[in-house]
């Protein structure tokens, strides 16, 4: 049978179709050709080159004076009848830049002529520009930011600032107030230059309304907790002049089908993966699975205005709202983020896995990639379940279900190590176009986010492994082991719950996971789950090898996020000194001196911002929940008590996964006693003890935005009423409390000593019998 070879139009239409399927092979996959009939496909794609048609880029084909999917340009400015136009910025075509027409929705912001954009671009026909643009955001613009309280005056008015720290006021133009009210809280940008007398100039660009609002809690949260979130000019300049990664002494792995795998709002694209079955005969049922991670190490330097500002930062902040980035968008949106069908910078990783998912072998490289897709989690898992959109349907049986059955590998190898498997859903925040909190969900596990967690996993431990081997320093990612007097409080909650902890062995995971599983599905599940977690020391990155113990690993470094988290860049740095990687000529881009000599210094300030990262964007969910929940005071809501204070107990809401307190003063006209070993709240008189993990029903008293305080009152508890005439402030509870004075027998001692809470436990437990 003979093999038709499709015409010059149908290969170009074919091109013109799939930008990231342009290599060679893949036209022949797509029309069937095979054998000696490459040679015809060859001679015909020559042609098309030879007449201007195609440009051939070393082993791919891209119609002459293509774009990709996503591009940067920079904006032309209005034409005579008011349309925006724009040009790419990195154009490589022979014929002039093609123009791009932006589309403009009404959230776009204005875009002022020569400003740098990152758009996503759909190609035209009939028209005399090429593409349409839409786009994602602004690039390079940097005047300094500032966040406050509006005062209106006679001309204009000033911008008190929220920032912690800074009495410095700023004056507003009558042109600049945008018809700021007095109070209101305003974003504004410097402008003119500085002085040395008089208040400085700013003109409003964004108000923010109620200082209390949901859309102003990240800003503030932001501000209060000293996040950097505005680059010095000087660190947008080396980020703008930044080009594109050569295939320069790089392996070109721009033909393998990699994919990212991310959130549906993702904004940057970091780690791309990619899997088949191994070839090994000596490897039987065994598996190759790929990682690429974003060279972002080729772009920061050591030394640089850049490196200093991402030490500086330590990672990317997470809010509901916005992003706070480690890095510029330049970089972090755009050359670092692994866009689909765009050349980018990579370092990778091939593991060898056998057919039980162990890691035998593996080989890091520094190339070039080309992602051939970029998927969400939801349609990845679609596809999966059987219902693959057009994206998928074609990638689901030579990309997508290698993947999975990597992955199932990989599972078989997780049991045999067992990490510590914690079952605490993770709540999502949905906010409306408004900033205004639409919904609160639990965010779904699906089988995709696990299958690239365990892949971001492995890779994590190839790049400890391989720089061990080489006897290279790096910051390790530590998690050691609870100590003694953590894990004697979880195992007494144990006990109290009827469960087993094992004692007088050295501790493991697997410990850990045996009472996780009695606990399953029982009135227990979450309290101890949550005593698990409490029980857990806090991670920290280190030059000191001390294992990784919730993971169940040796040795363990992050390498798969150098966009937003620094250990992972200097990791990569660490990678490319270790290997001799040579990079450009004019630059450096391995472990300088100062990266080493400051290792355990720089670890300790990451962990400190991670940290600082994590407090303000929990203190930012606080707010919202309460902001939510603001209107629903009154109502009455299911939770379970999830921590005990002195003061009162912490209840976590169910519909919500917001925490509120229930202070001891409203819940009865008796003193309750503390024990802060057995997590408890006893009733001097009745006896009534409140621990963590007991279902509850509570009435919001309070909501209070400003804070994201919670204040509830306790109704039922384990789905008994609570006596009537109990509670009501200003009981004697509360006084006994605020004054720090208890009752004395004839002996001296006070009630309540640890005689009398062991005589309480007792009761208690006879009643659960």
């Amino acid at each position: 049978m003979t093999t038709r070879i499709p015409s010059k139009e149908e290969i170009l239409n074919w091109i013109s179709e799939n930008p990231a399927r342009t290599a060679k092979r893949d036209i022949a996959r797509a029309f069937g050709i095979k054998g000696a009939a490459r040679i015809d496909l060859k001679r015909i794609l020559k042609e098309l080159e030879a007449e201007g048609h195609l440009r051939k880029r070393k082993k791919t084909y891209r119609e002459s004076d293509k774009l990709p999917p996503v591009a940067m340009l920079k904006v032309e400015g209005p034409d005579a009848d008011g349309d925006l136009f724009a040009y790419p910025v990195d154009w490589q075509g022979e014929d002039a830049a093609p123009r791009v027409l932006m589309l403009e929705k009404p959230d776009t912001p204005a875009l002022a002529k020569g400003a740098r954009i990152l758009a996503r671009l759909q190609e035209t026909e009939g028209e005399d520009y090429a593409y349409n643009g839409v786009l994602i955001r602004q690039i390079g613009s940097n005047p300094q930011r500032i966040l406050g309280i509006y005062r209106s005056g006679h001309e204009g008015g000033r911008i008190v600032p929220v920032e912690k720290g800074s009495d410095k006021e700023w004056k507003v133009p009558a042109g600049a107030t945008l018809d700021a009210k007095d109070g209101e809280l305003v974003e504004a940008e410097r402008t003119g230059p500085k002085s040395r007398m008089g208040l400085p100039s700013a003109r409003i660009v964004d108000r923010l309304g109620d200082p209390t609002a949901p859309k102003a809690v990240s800003l503030i949260a932001i501000h209060q907790h000293g996040i950097p979130d505005a680059f010095p000019d000087e660190v947008v300049a080396e980020a703008d002049a930044a080009k594109p990664a050569p295939l320069d002494g790089r392996e070109d792995l721009r033909d393998m089908p990699l994919i990212t795998i991310d959130p549906h709002d993702a904004r940057d694209h970091d780690d791309a993966c990619f899997a088949h079955a191994d070839s090994d005969v000596e490897n039987p049922g065994g598996h190759i699975v790929w990682v690429a991670i974003a060279d972002v190490a080729h772009y920061v330097t050591p030394g640089s205005e850049l490196d200093r500002e991402a030490r500086k930062r330590g990672n990317s902040s997470y809010f509901p709202d916005r992003v706070v980035p480690m890095l510029p968008d330049r970089l972090s949106g755009d050359l670092c983020s692994l866009h689909e069908g765009v050349d980018r910078a990579c370092i990778a990783v091939r593991m060898q896995l056998d057919a039980e998912g162990n890691k035998i072998s593996h080989r890091f490289t520094r190339a070039l990639m080309k992602s051939h897709a970029s998927l969400n989690y939801q349609e990845v898992q679609q596809a999966m379940d059987g219902n693959p959109n057009d994206r998928c349907a074609e990638l689901l049986s030579p990309v997508l279900e290698p993947l999975y059955a990597a992955w199932h590998a990989t599972l078989k190898a997780r049991d045999t190590r067992q990490p510590l498997e914690l079952d605490l859903p993770e709540r999502k925040i949905i906010l409306d176009e408004d900033g205004k909190v639409k919904s609160v969900a639990f965010a779904e596990r699906l089988d995709a986010h696990k299958l690239i967690e365990e892949f971001m996993v492995l890779a994590n431990v190839a790049a400890a492994e391989e720089l061990i081997a080489r006897k290279q320093d790096l910051l390790f990612r530590v998690h050691e082991e609870p100590n003694k007097e953590k894990l004697d409080a979880l195992r007494e909650t144990a006990q109290a719950s009827g469960l087993t902890l094992a004692k007088g062995q050295v501790l493991k995971t697997a410990h850990l996971n045996r009472l996780l599983n009695q606990a399953q599905d029982t009135d227990h599940a979450e309290l101890i789950n949550i005593s698990t977690l409490r029980s857990m020391t806090q991670a920290y990155y280190g030059p000191d090898n001390f294992g990784h113990f919730g993971l169940a690993l040796r040795s363990y470094a992050h390498f798969t996020s150098p966009i937003r988290r620094y250990a992972d860049l200097l990791v990569h740095r660490a990678l490319i000194s270790g290997h001799k990687w040579e990079g450009a000529a004019d630059k450096f881009d391995g472990m300088s001196p100062f990266d080493e000599e400051n290792l355990r210094e720089t670890g300790t300030q990451i962990s400190e911002t991670e940290r600082r990262s994590m407090t303000a964007e929990r203190d930012t969910t606080d707010r919202y929940l309460a902001a939510f929940l603001s209107e629903r005071v009154g109502n009455e809501l299911e939770g379970k008590i999830s921590g005990i204070a002195r003061f009162g107990a912490f209840i976590r809401l169910e519909e919500t996964g917001a925490d509120a307190l229930v202070p001891v003063a409203t819940i009865g006209q008796e003193y309750f006693h503390f024990d802060a070993d057995d997590q408890s709240l006893t009733g001097d008189n009745s006896g009534l003890r409140l621990g963590i993990g007991q279902a509850v029903t509570v009435r919001l008293a309070e909501a209070i935005p400003v804070t994201g305080g919670l204040v509830v009152e306790l109704l039922a508890l384990n789905g008994q009423p609570l006596p009537r005439g109990r509670g009501g402030r200003g009981s004697r509870s509360f006084s006994s409390k605020r004054s720090g004075k208890k009752p004395k027998s004839k002996s001296g001692k006070t009630p309540g000593t640890a005689p009398a809470r062991k005589k309480a436990r007792k009761v208690v437990r006879k009643r659960k019998k």
